[in-house]
């Protein structure tokens, strides 16, 4: 997180005003690289707290220098990086309902926090704690029944855990712990706000079907841990009405509405306007694909959410590894660097390259868990090497079909009106488009993803105003520009990738097992 961003949009869905604050840059006596401090160990990355809340106090000051009238702001929403968590000191509770509207917030909260320094997504320092939360859960495939994720070190439980160890005084010393998006909302509400569904899945800690705190998962961690978290609530709820300090500071309505706050992901699929059906695939340094599911499938791989703009849905989240760069090698290796050539390519070969099928893991992947160049012919068997051309395709070819399998894993399926939104660097290739199209057997769409979460913050605080009477996220989002058309499958390729999804999928489980040690 390298920044506070603000997005207002207006009932038409038009942006009406952005902005942000730089914390490397404009607030320089936190000494933040990328806006986080990187520990001695280089497991532990945390955040100074402070300088989110003074964050906060320069971004409204701007948006009132920049003349946005406050005053008619109906609803407001937000979001935060997904694990972070913020440690609220006995007492703060009352220090954010008594706010005095003469003084900035910083100077009001600097003694709020038992914990200075936030861990935030980055920290992998928890490792012991991750085993530990498995063994009690009955180890990770049922971990991830439960919360819809294995034990991850940045997960806000694991982290939770390894403070209660290893600083218990500070931990004796909470009265509440938020996450970064919840510990936002607190802030606008002027009391503790509750934790949202969806932000919640990324915990460890909440049972992602009945929607609650898993008393396993809790045990496990902390004692009492219930009691400072909080029940969490539906990612659609109002929370209450803007505190008086903002009305009295920076002239916002008594009338206006703080919508739970959720994390980043959620948030993002919210801006991308996924619905049922559809997947978003973001290509680029590694691949993040995100997925609209009704039926979840935990897994050990990727993650499962509550759906942040349905409660009866999910969203699920899966990340390749080897993604841009591992196409860039292919490039240089087999196209003269050249991104025409490269294209030239995947149009001279036919859907489903002949039968050839390539694994392509420069570093170790994520999903799955392999690593090395794994090249089959058409009767299974491993080959050195294929020609230029052919390479081309397997590499795209094998991406996309490793996206499409891991998804389905998760319980994705493709239905009519299943449209795939793609976006980052690679998006902009048309080729590498209709192979993706070609995969899924669905339409592409490109989509700018920028904004995302910011949008997606604003869209839903739209949503909140009228979610309890009925009207559906995508009703209301229904005037938001619409994608751009970019490829459409070929009329062969739902029996083409059919078959060769099933072929792709026994071949993988022969590379895992040659990647084990």
């Amino acid at each position: 997180m390298v920044q506070l961003k603000v997005v207002a949009i207006d009932g038409n869905l038009n942006v009406v005003h952005q902005n942000n604050v730089q914390f490397d840059s404009e607030l320089p006596e936190f000494r933040t690289q990328g806006g986080v401090h990187i520990h001695t160990d280089r497991l532990t990355v945390t955040s100074p707290v402070l300088m989110w809340v003074k964050a906060l106090d320069l971004l409204l000051d701007k948006m009132k220098r920049a003349g946005l009238d406050l005053s008619r702001v109906r609803a407001l929403s937000g979001s935060g990086q997904q694990h972070g968590s913020v440690f609220w000191r006995r007492g703060a509770s009352q220090t954010l309902r008594d706010l005095d509207p003469d003084q900035n917030l910083t100077q009001l909260l600097q003694h709020s926090f038992s914990v200075s320094d936030s861990p935030v997504w980055m920290d992998s320092s928890s490792s012991q704690q991750c085993l530990d939360l498995q063994a009690a859960a009955g180890g990770a495939l049922r971990l991830a029944e439960i919360t819809g994720s294995r034990a991850y070190e940045r997960f806000t439980g694991n982290q939770i855990a390894k403070l209660l160890q290893s600083r218990p005084d500070e931990y004796q010393d909470t009265e509440r712990i938020s996450l970064v998006s919840s510990f936002a909302a607190s802030l606008f509400l002027g009391d503790y706000a509750a934790i949202d569904y969806s932000d919640g899945s990324g915990m460890n800690l909440l049972d992602i079907r009945t929607r609650t705190w898993s008393e396993i998962c809790l045990e496990a961690t902390a004692p009492h841990l219930d009691r400072l978290l909080g029940a969490p609530q539906p990612s659609t709820s109002v929370l209450g009405p803007v505190s008086s300090y903002f009305m009295r500071r920076f002239g916002f309505s008594e009338s206006c509405s703080v919508v739970a706050f959720t994390g980043d992901n959620p948030a993002s699929l919210a801006g991308m306007r996924l619905q049922q059906g559809d997947i978003a695939v973001s290509l680029g340094t590694s691949d993040t694909v995100f997925l609209w599911i009704q039926q979840p499938r935990p897994a050990l791989e990727g993650h499962i959410f509550c759906n942040p703009v349905d409660w009866q849905a999910y969203m699920a989240l899966l990340c390749f590894k080897n993604g841009s760069l591992t196409r860039e090698r292919i490039r240089n290796e087999c196209a003269g660097a050249s991104w025409e050539v490269f294209s030239a390519a995947l149009r001279e070969t036919p859907l489903g390259n002949n039968g050839n099928i390539g694994f392509y893991f420069d570093t170790m992947e994520i999903t799955p868990p392999a690593v090395g160049v794994h090249r089959f012919d058409p009767d299974d068997k491993k080959v050195s090497s294929v020609s230029p051309q052919v390479e081309v395709r397997a590499l795209v070819e094998g991406q996309f079909l490793s996206r499409r399998l891991h998804a389905e894993r998760l319980g994705y399926s493709i239905i009519p009106g299943t449209r795939v939104l793609a976006t980052g660097g690679a998006s902009s290739n048309k080729e590498i488009l209709q192979v993706l199209s070609d995969v899924f057997n669905a339409p592409v769409y490109t989509i700018d993803l920028s904004n995302s979460a910011c949008l997606g913050s604003a869209y839903r605080a739209l949503h909140g105003l009228v979610a309890e009477s009925g009207v559906s996220f995508s009703d209301v989002v229904k005037k938001a520009p619409e994608p751009q058309l970019a490829a459409t499958p070929h009329p062969t390729a739902q029996e083409v990738y059919n078959k060769m999804l099933k072929r792709y999928a026994r071949l993988e489980e022969r590379v895992l097992q040659e990647s084990r040690p």
